[in-house]
């Protein structure tokens, strides 16, 4: 589009003055006009720029501790990891209220365990180190079988409801753990293959 027709559009009024008998005058007109608009709309783009609020110096916050015992809570609770504390009590929110656990492990649920978590926890779950989960070695040193079991059946409640699994989201950067419709059966033998990995 050219600059001719661009000027048209807007401002209707450029025809008639370039095509009027008093040319020189009208044009000299036109381009006042446009340098006063132009002026105009500059003068607005720099008053809307530049903004900067400026911050109050020597704003502080006392806080005083009430009491010894809440101190030593917060100080253990800030250093250690969510993935790393032990709570064998705590058995998460889900259908799975009771596991009882062989002395001895199951080899061939072992081994069905591992092909499931194979095809179904690679992505997020590495076997000795963190990655965008927690790593599975250990974890039942840690929680107990069934937490760990409603935890892969039952992800999305455990994150909204129960305490640890929302501190762990958090450790891990808010990756929420994904459902991948595992039946009992096959958390059971996620489960017995953990056991091969303490």
């Amino acid at each position: 589009m050219s600059l001719y027709m661009t000027l048209i559009m807007f401002f209707p009024f450029y025809h008639t003055y370039i095509c009027s008998v008093n040319k020189p005058i009208k044009i000299l007109k036109m381009k006042i006009a446009l340098r006063s608009i132009v002026v105009v709309f500059s003068l607005m783009l720099v008053a809307c720029g530049g903004k900067e609020e400026k911050k109050k110096e020597g704003f502080s916050v006392d806080r005083t501790k009430t009491t010894e015992k809440a101190t030593e809570a917060v100080t253990e609770t800030s250093t250690e990891k969510p993935s790393e504390r032990v709570d064998l009590e705590n058995k998460g929110v889900g259908p799975i209220t009771s596991v009882t656990l062989s002395p001895d492990i199951d080899t061939a649920l072992a081994k069905k365990g591992e092909e499931t978590y194979s095809q179904m926890c690679m992505a997020c779950h590495r076997i000795d180190k963190k990655f965008i989960g927690p790593a599975p070695t250990g974890v039942l040193k840690r929680r107990s079988p069934e937490w760990v079991m409603n935890m892969i059946l039952n992800p999305e409640v455990m994150v909204k409801e129960d305490p640890l699994a929302k501190e762990l989201m958090a450790e891990f950067n808010g990756a929420p753990m994904a459902n991948q419709g595992l039946t009992e059966d096959q958390a059971r033998s996620i489960l017995e293959y953990f056991r091969t990995l303490e």
